[in-house]
């Protein structure tokens, strides 16, 4: 494909990469209206997935995503970005079929692994594809859209998850990838040009499994505190302290070699590194944020699938509405203004939820998503824009893994970390209710709301005593678990605002070319600057 072409088709070429986005994002948003059905027994529609594994359903996906993301931003700079975004679609919808046809928890969890591996080829080509075809003046427009299209996934897939869920069976929010990936890989086909880095680098293997594996056994650790087991124990530490020595093993040694999976000496550039930070950061408290709303909406308070994903809009529309304008925000204010009042609106939006209780309005949850979803579109556009400028073209790959690998480790590591806040807090909190019960049934109800609410069931009228404080013990735990998450947040907007570079001030070359601009520009309006004298002669 002819430049010339290339330049005219542009926009289409956006519109088929945001297709490939939006299979990835509807398909995390959907999962998170799915949980508390996947965790229903199966005599009720789900598969019994307890709070851990529902957890690991989550995390198979984003640790093989986010170990995998600069091995794919390789392959692509070798063998062909649009090949590679192709490959990776076809496998993302082989693995929304796997996931909608699971029939136990184990085979879901591997399934979503799959997914990850097609998402993980997907994602670092979508801002390469866009980093090659439009140019510097057109790129933060391109990935401002880019970014909506985040906005746009999240509002549909909540809802189509919903209406779904009211239909038919769980599997079915699953294959709603399907068509998007096969319409994104045929579009694809015809309409992408195809791009390589001719300095293409090596595959790195040994991070590649390093990386994987060092994630795999932190999140691990946590997952196994937060189920209940010891925080001191044997089988929490080990892991804990094994993830961290690999991860910094993995550091270590891609500081040394010549193509790195990830690039850590990257890290030096602050712009860069107080970006990826910044994108880190706030995808943390999205995740978490994510996961336990599911649970307060659908367990707590009541409401269906649908409504909760119609409850989830106005994130979607404060990200949407935000996300094109950071752009011309950043412009007049800075990359620095911009993303502190991004973040501390994300602090404030997750601050807020300590505020819910079990019957609070529910414009309040509107609300508090409306702001979450603002902070977002405001602060993750400019913080990417900051990675991608940081960086040559070349390096577009590069840089679009990096911030979507900060985006997926945040995320998992935040259903992981808040995730066993929340089931410590709340398995505390109902302890004196559960002690009436016997010891197997005590054990089964305290893992979970949806567990507590399915061992109520199965005891019928007797066990209607465990719903009231079931829902009080949530909202406790849901409290302690936002306060820690809203004060992340809020030493994130501290550190941006002390390392993120300010508004750039022009160099007296640029201060010289717009005083010629301007006098040329009165000249040819009829005069010259302070001597009308001159022009009347």
């Amino acid at each position: 494909m002819d430049t010339q072409t290339i330049q005219r088709r542009r926009w289409v070429i956006l519109g088929v990469v945001v297709v490939g986005l939006l299979a990835i994002v509807i398909d995390n948003t959907v999962l998170n209206v799915a949980l508390k059905t996947i965790a229903s027994p199966a005599a009720k529609g789900g598969i019994g997935a307890s709070q851990s594994e529902l957890e690991w359903a989550i995390n198979s996906y984003t640790l093989v995503f986010a170990g995998l993301l600069f091995t794919f931003g390789v392959v692509g700079d070798r063998i062909g970005r649009k090949r590679v975004l192709m490959a990776g679609l076809i496998v993302f919808g082989v693995g929304s079929l796997l996931s909608g046809y699971s029939h136990s928890p184990d085979e879901l969890i591997a399934a979503r692994a799959v997914m990850g591996l097609g998402g993980a080829a997907v994602m670092p080509q979508t801002l390469s594809i866009i980093s090659n075809v439009f140019e510097p003046g057109e790129r933060a427009k391109a990935i401002g859209i880019w970014t909506a299209a985040v906005g746009i996934g999240v509002a549909i897939g909540p809802v189509l998850g919903g209406l779904l869920l009211s239909h038919f069976w769980w599997g079915s929010v699953f294959l709603i990838n399907v068509p998007v990936t096969a319409i994104g890989a045929v579009a694809a086909l015809f309409l992408v040009p195809e791009s390589r880095n001719p300095a293409h680098g090596r595959i790195d293997y040994v991070g590649v499994l390093a990386s994987i594996l060092g994630l795999i056994l932190l999140v691990y650790g946590v997952v196994q505190g937060g189920d209940g087991e010891s925080w001191v124990s044997s089988g929490v530490l080990g892991p804990l302290l094994g993830g961290l020595v690999v991860l910094a093993l993995f550091a270590w040694y891609e500081s040394r070699i010549a193509h790195p999976s990830l690039d850590v000496r990257l890290f030096k550039d602050r712009r860069l590194s107080a970006s990826v930070g910044s994108i880190a950061l706030l995808f943390f408290g999205m995740g978490g944020v994510y996961f336990f709303t599911s649970f307060y909406l659908q367990n707590v308070r009541g409401y269906s699938p649908l409504e909760s994903g119609l409850l989830v809009v106005p994130f979607a529309v404060g990200q949407f509405v935000m996300s094109p304008r950071s752009a011309s925000l950043v412009n007049r204010y800075g990359a620095r203004a911009v993303g502190v009042a991004g973040m501390l609106a994300n602090a404030l939006a997750i601050g807020g939820w300590a505020f819910v209780g079990t019957d609070s309005p529910i414009w309040v949850v509107a609300v508090l998503f409306f702001v979450q979803g603002t902070g977002l579109g405001v602060a993750v556009p400019a913080a990417t824009f900051g990675v991608m400028q940081a960086l040559p073209r070349e390096k577009a790959g590069a840089g679009s893994a990096l911030t979507n690998t900060a985006r997926q480790v945040a995320v998992a590591l935040s259903v992981a970390v808040l995730g066993s806040i929340l089931a410590n807090a709340y398995h505390s909190s109902l302890s004196p209710t559960l002690s009436a019960l016997p010891a197997g049934a005590r054990n089964a109800a305290g893992g979970s709301i949806t567990a507590t609410q399915a061992v109520a069931a199965q005891l019928g009228h007797s066990g209607q005593f465990l719903l009231a404080p079931a829902n009080l013990a949530f909202v406790d735990a849901m409290r302690i678990t936002t306060a820690i998450a809203a004060a992340i947040a809020i030493i994130g907007g501290f550190a941006v605002l002390r390392w993120m570079p300010g508004r750039p001030r022009p160099t007296i070359e640029e201060l010289v070319a717009a005083e010629v601009a301007a006098a040329e520009r009165e000249l040819e309006a009829g005069g010259l600057p302070g001597r009308p004298e001159l022009s009347e002669r």
